[in-house]
């Protein structure tokens, strides 16, 4: 059985994403990455990479994602939202053995929209948006991406009213 450890959100302004889920839902504190940059980006056959910044924060044991996209680059982001749109885009869970459930959805006829490889870790985007609405990520679970996923859990069971919802600053 598959764990779903993520929901991402295609957001105008992340810092204002953050405000209003951590006002309507206590989500947070979020780390954010500007402007991410990858070691390989590969959207539909093409090594080409967008311009775009994520938010990661938790609320609860799931991990909320807000990705905000910078161009207009064809992205996975552009397949479901124009310039100035938001909602839904994927979940995501870990994988122990990435080549094998790579193949699984492979072999289920899903189409692999995006993969990647950053800060150590693979990562493959697939198109599950008949099933579920969205796209399907599955990420690789090294150690080392553990423990700041676990860091950033703990961030979100000891934060206080008043703290603040952006980790770094």
């Amino acid at each position: 059985m598959t764990r779903l450890f993520q929901h991402a959100y295609f957001v105008t302004d992340i810092e204002e994403s953050i405000v209003r889920w951590h006002e309507l839902f206590g989500a947070g504190p979020f780390a954010i990455a500007s402007h991410h940059k990858t070691d390989t980006f590969v959207y539909r056959g093409t090594p080409v990479e967008a311009d775009v910044s994520y938010a990661f924060g938790y609320l609860g044991d799931l991990m909320i994602q807000f990705i905000q996209q910078h161009d207009d680059q064809p992205s996975i982001y552009r397949d479901m939202y124009a310039a100035g749109e938001s909602g839904f885009h994927h979940v995501a869970y870990l994988v122990s053995d990435f080549a094998a459930e790579r193949q699984r959805l492979l072999d289920m006829g899903f189409e692999p929209a995006c993969e990647l490889y950053a800060d150590g870790v693979n990562a493959s985007y697939f198109d599950t948006r008949a099933v579920t609405g969205g796209f399907t990520e599955i990420h690789g679970d090294p150690p080392h991406i553990l423990k700041v996923f676990d860091r950033w859990r703990r961030a979100h069971d000891e934060w206080r009213p008043g703290g603040p919802i952006v980790m770094g600053r």
